[in-house]
């Protein structure tokens, strides 16, 4: 018995030693086929995956005005989303229905899928999370979403109100031990929405890489500097697995401190928006800039949109255009300094010369009326006598001062100016007349035939309030690293000087009899605050290929103060023939001027006030103002108060609540159902919804106040 017993027991050890004995050996032969058979392939393998180098993206760096005010920025954000097969999700047996009912009532009222969702009852259902969850939920197991987005760009702070609301508060873990998770993403923001919108740009996201870069504006054209540069990280082997190992960190991008200052674009913006209204332009682009320094303080531009509103869209201030009159002071400026005329007092015939007649009386000006009354033959007679026998010589004297080398402002889209140079013979070798060519030299003189964009026109006038030096006109004053380290660029020049300050000190005076001559073309732009100069052109656009008469370029440029110039702006507006620059673009820079002065933006004390006729305080119709006791505890020795008709309307109509005060309008029309906007300040002048009209609960009403 013991002896059997032994047979087995020894029988089973020598199996077992035989299995691990099979075992070892195929272990044997897998290691001598892994490392010496096949060792090539598999070191080709590891080679491959440790030569894998991962490239970490840099922060980009921000836009910011000359105050350090940030204009543009990054931003770090969350999209929260719910995985609905995850395990814990699919363990549940019974679907708990109150809780997930719950969890709708919490995003619809802090994440809704559509906004303002109660104005719109008759879709309010099918686009409640109530719908979309149980959608979800009724679905089998397996083909739930994974990845349900429940809010999109939101903080750590959102991300922590989702974790806590109901159902979602019962699963108990972190990161990827509960369904609720956040995927980090970089937006890129900006603080004062569309001001300077052109100019500043915008960033895109590259499909292939995910990368940020600029398509417009500094985004674009300062990308290289924002970006940064990308950092690096290589796989590398531990003994817990391949990891990335940092090893080359990325470097963040500069900040870029521009010449931007916000107030002066936010009073430039309002300033053109007013006049594009006011006018009914179709677009308007304007310009300021400082004197001595070249910096772009302001720069906007204004179109009417297809819903009717305006708004900021292409940048024209960089765009070229027939400048029109304006041109007539440069030409001027080259005369005076080529030595074609001496004295501002000098006269020049202006009876009618190359197809083109003065409508001013006298025939004979000087040439500071010639200026004043926009003298089309006045000016083209004056460049005749220097440019006649060789009109190509004129398109050399403007190379001369640099008038066609790029800006490098830094706005993107930057045009350079075109006006053709007066051959005598085309670019297929055809002669040309000198007839021809003198025709074209007058309309070129008084600024047709040309296109020049409004930045090269406004650094002109610049330069001639400058003195004659050439600044060239930038929106980047600095760059910072991500040490903090200022690296503060230099005024550069493109031109030491352009012309002598004896005729920039000649063609000044021209230009300001413009506005305060008694025959000026811009006498509506005078303002005993502040004297501003400038000269005013007009000019057809041309649209398929001919000019269109319905419409007209406004176009005004100057500086200001008169005697001591500190900045020079220009304004381009396209608007409905029969107004005047006068009216329109000249408003527009002598409103900045006024402005400016009111706020002792020009080396002035800030104490102006406006004269002001007493006046007697205005109480607006109430339901429970007592405006005698109002009067008696402020002390006002008189005081009226607006009565308005009662507002009693049917139950289901709109009542009239002209003449009330905002709280007891929106006390009235709330309790109706109605959803109030209101504008202005003041009392109520008009609503949008007529008294008496039917009333649908959510309907909009728009109140317009006044003071």
């Amino acid at each position: 018995m013991k002896q059997n017993n032994k047979t087995h027991i020894l029988f089973r050890y020598g199996i077992i030693t035989l299995a691990f004995l099979v075992f070892a050996i195929g272990v044997v032969v897998k290691l001598i086929e892994t490392t010496v058979v096949n060792a090539p392939a598999w070191n080709e393998r590891a080679h491959r995956e440790l030569s894998q180098v991962t490239v970490i993206p840099p922060e980009r760096g921000n836009i910011l005005a000359s105050n350090g005010n940030i204009l543009a920025c990054n931003l770090k954000v969350y999209d929260i989303k719910l995985d609905l097969r995850h395990n814990k999700v699919m363990k549940q047996n019974v679907i708990p229905w109150a809780k997930i009912d719950s969890l709708a009532d919490s995003l619809d009222y802090y994440y809704p899928r559509i906004r303002n969702l109660a104005q719109h009852p008759d879709t309010a259902k099918k686009y409640s999370w109530h719908t979309r969850l149980k959608k979800e939920f009724d679905k089998a197991p397996e083909r739930r979403n994974r990845a349900l987005r429940l809010a999109a760009k939101m903080t750590l702070e959102d991300f922590q109100r989702i974790r806590n609301f109901p159902y979602l508060k019962d699963f108990k873990g972190k990161g990827f031990r509960i369904p609720v998770y956040k995927e980090e993403k970089n937006i890129r923001i900006y603080p004062y929405g569309r001001m300077a919108y052109r100019s500043i740009g915008r960033v895109n996201e590259s499909f292939e890489t995910g990368e940020f870069h600029g398509y417009s504006g500094l985004e674009k054209d300062l990308d290289t500097l924002l970006y940064g540069k990308p950092g690096k990280a290589k796989k590398v082997a531990l003994t817990s697995g391949i990891t990335n190992w940092l090893s080359q960190a990325p470097v963040r991008g500069f900040d870029i401190l521009t010449t931007i200052d916000i107030d002066m674009q936010d009073m430039l913006e309002q300033e053109l928006l007013n006049i594009c209204q006011e006018s009914k332009a179709e677009w308007g682009t304007a310009l300021l800039m400082e004197v001595a320094t070249g910096e772009i303080k302001a720069i906007s531009n204004i179109e009417l949109l297809d819903n009717g509103t305006y708004g900021e869209a292409l940048n024209r201030a960089v765009q070229a255009f027939e400048p029109g009159s304006v041109m007539k002071p440069i030409s001027m400026m080259i005369a005076f300094e080529d030595g074609l005329i001496r004295s501002v007092n000098e006269t020049v015939d202006c009876s009618p010369f190359q197809r083109t007649s003065d409508p001013h009386a006298p025939n004979v000006k000087t040439m500071k009326q010639v200026i004043e009354m926009s003298s089309n033959t006045g000016i083209a007679r004056v460049i005749f006598r220097g440019y006649a026998d060789d009109p190509s010589k004129f398109h050399d004297r403007l190379t001369s001062i640099g008038f066609f080398e790029p800006m490098h402002t830094g706005i993107a889209g930057e045009c350079v100016p075109r006006i053709r140079k007066l051959l005598p013979k085309d670019s297929r070798g055809n002669n040309i007349t000198m007839t021809a060519r003198h025709l074209d030299l007058a309309r070129q003189a008084y600024g047709y035939n040309t296109e020049i964009p409004p930045l090269y026109t406004l650094s002109i006038y610049n330069a001639i309030a400058n003195g004659g030096r050439y600044v060239r006109p930038h929106l980047v004053q600095s760059l910072i690293d991500e040490e903090g380290r200022d690296s503060v660029l230099p005024i550069s020049y493109i031109r030491d000087r352009i012309c002598s300050p004896e005729t920039a000190e000649k063609v000044k005076s021209c230009i300001r009899e413009v506005v305060w001559g008694d025959h000026g073309t811009a006498r509506m732009v005078r303002d005993d605050r502040v004297e501003v100069v400038g000269k005013t052109g007009t000019a057809y656009p041309v649209e398929k290929g001919a000019y269109n008469t319905s419409k007209r370029r406004y176009a005004f440029a100057g500086f200001f103060p008169y005697e001591q110039p500190l900045y020079s702006c220009m304004a381009l507006v396209l608007g409905p023939a029969g107004t005047s620059a006068n009216r329109t673009s000249g408003q527009v820079v002598k409103n900045m001027a006024v402005k400016m002065y009111a706020r002792g933006m020009l080396n002035n004390s800030s104490t102006f006030t406006s004269s002001r006729k007493e006046s007697t305080p205005i109480f607006a119709a109430s339901d429970g103002s007592h405006p005698t006791k109002v009067v008696s505890h402020l002390g006002i020795a008189k005081a009226k108060k607006v009565k308005a008709d009662a507002h009693t309307a049917a139950a289901n109509s709109v009542p009239d609540v002209t003449g009330y005060d905002a709280p007891t309008a929106l006390k009235i029309l709330e309790c109706k159902g109605l959803n109030v906007i209101i504008k202005g300040g003041g009392r109520v002048v008009s609503q949008s919804l007529p008294k008496g009209s039917p009333i649908r609960p959510g309907d909009k009403i728009v109140l317009s106040l006044k003071i």
